[in-house]
């Protein structure tokens, strides 16, 4: 029977013998009893009016004191009965041992708002950050890296099971940190060299791109033949409409923007190499899927999260420290100063 789990050290308060708690119930009636019944009168008077105020008056603060101690030790005597113990469950969970490493996009195409999210007209970026946040809450016993790209590739966070960091990590996640481009095959390598780890059981590659591979010094093609030597999983996502959308105003020097920083848009035709990206997902032999709109690219995520199930296996522990000794003692001790200030400054005379 557990009472309390907010005990620090994620402690709790439990009790062997429960039941024996209910003679509590018992000191509340006792106090009523003793207060109600006492010893019969050495002297008798008429009237006691006269004597009210001093009866009051001496045995009124004493006695309650006493009785007080009294109940208070028999409640700390039933307490130590029922085997009060403070207690610590430990949980060790042991996964399959999957390691994934997501492959985000972030060239400055990905600024097209051809997404939705809630309803409102969202980049691609923007929804990829979104569905991929999901992905990572749906994953909690794997251990998962990120590594963004556009004219090279960088490190948002190796793998790791801490995912409230990587969480953080992947809010930060934006375009223009590194030069324009789409370096596809060096964004490719760079994924499979962090998921050349023997220890783990299982390896998963997710690729997320609208673009066509412009940048970096490995072709797409090349890393996929690693990505297949490597034994690693690959799924290929390409994000994004082939036709009119809202796209950024490119100048030299980057998108355009209004005088207070806004991104400037309009409609422009945009392109996606599918049959790229199809050859880069054969070769690896993995897995090619088109993401449109948000909708797709979530059932995506979830088909992903179906193939590549993780097995766990849960060890729970528990450590009890007993506080039954604590509590006699704390009983023991207040009835000893009830006994002794009872046959002392509160003596009672015959």
């Amino acid at each position: 029977m557990q009472l309390f789990d907010w005990l620090p050290g994620n402690s709790a308060l439990t009790f062997a013998r429960p039941w024996l708690l209910l003679l509590l119930l018992a000191i509340p009636l006792l106090a009523w009893l003793r207060g109600k019944s006492g010893p019969a009168a050495a002297l008798t008077y008429s009237s006691t009016a006269s004597l009210r105020a001093i009866g009051r008056q001496s045995a009124a603060q004493a006695g309650k004191i006493l009785r007080a101690l009294l109940l208070l030790s028999l409640a700390f005597l039933v307490v130590a009965l029922a085997r009060p113990q403070l207690g610590k469950s430990l949980t060790q969970i042991e996964a399959s041992g999957i390691d994934i490493m997501l492959v985000l996009d972030v060239s400055g195409s990905m600024l097209t708002k051809d997404f939705t999210i809630g309803g409102q007209e969202a980049t691609r970026v923007d929804a990829i950050r979104e569905v991929t946040r999901k992905f990572i809450e749906a994953r909690p016993n794997d251990r998962i890296g990120i590594i963004a790209f556009a004219g090279r590739p960088y490190v948002v966070s190796p793998m790791t099971l801490d995912h409230d960091w990587l969480l953080q990590n992947l809010d930060r996640v934006k375009i223009g940190l590194v030069e324009d481009g789409t370096a596809i095959g060096s964004a490719m390598a760079a994924a499979a060299n962090r998921l050349n780890d023997k220890r783990s059981k299982s390896h998963v590659l997710v690729l997320l791109t609208d673009g066509e591979n412009n940048a970096g010094k490995i072709p797409p093609n090349t890393a996929a033949e690693a990505v297949k030597a490597l034994k690693i999983h690959f799924y290929a996502i390409g994000a994004g409409i082939s036709g009119i959308a809202p796209a950024p105003i490119f100048t030299s020097r980057g998108p355009l923007t209004d005088a207070l920083g806004n991104i400037l848009y309009e409609n422009q035709p945009v392109q996606f190499n599918e049959t790229g990206l199809r050859e880069v997902a054969k070769i690896a032999d993995g897995k090619f899927f088109r993401a449109t709109d948000t909708q797709s690219l979530e059932q995506i995520f979830n088909d992903i999260d179906r193939l590549e199930k993780s097995t766990v296996s849960v060890k729970k522990y528990q450590q009890y420290r007993d506080l039954f000794p604590l509590c006699l003692m704390g009983g023991c001790g207040l009835l000893v100063a009830q006994m002794l200030l009872s046959q002392t400054i509160w003596k009672k005379l015959p």
